[in-house]
């Protein structure tokens, strides 16, 4: 069962609200729980040169079939040209924890 789950990261400009993010996803049931990080500084490659900011990373709980529409929704909600979005599996969890996560995503 729980191979049927998986966590989507993102992240988000720091000056951005990604509570305004995190409650979209989860009202319209494509996540059953966004996780706002505090602010970090991410340092990556852009464009040829080494560029560094403020930002959130934003940890997304949801059903493996919601992935599609997820990744759409994020695509519409992203200010970010490329958007961070990795998908990892749950290898494992509370049966209860994962039952909660498909009752809160299904379609």
């Amino acid at each position: 069962m729980a191979d049927d789950f998986v966590l989507v990261l993102t992240t988000l400009p720091r000056e951005g609200d990604p509570l305004v993010f995190a409650r979209a996803l989860v009202t319209e049931g494509l996540a059953a729980c966004v996780n706002v990080h505090a602010p970090m500084t991410s340092v990556y490659r852009w464009e040829g040169k080494v560029a560094e900011d403020a930002e959130h990373q934003l940890t997304m709980k949801t059903h493996r079939s919601r992935v599609p529409a997820l990744w759409d929704r994020v695509r519409e909600l992203h200010p970010y040209d490329v958007a961070e979005f990795i998908v990892l599996p749950i290898v494992d969890g509370s049966d209860a924890y994962l039952k909660w996560i498909a009752d809160s995503t299904k379609e």
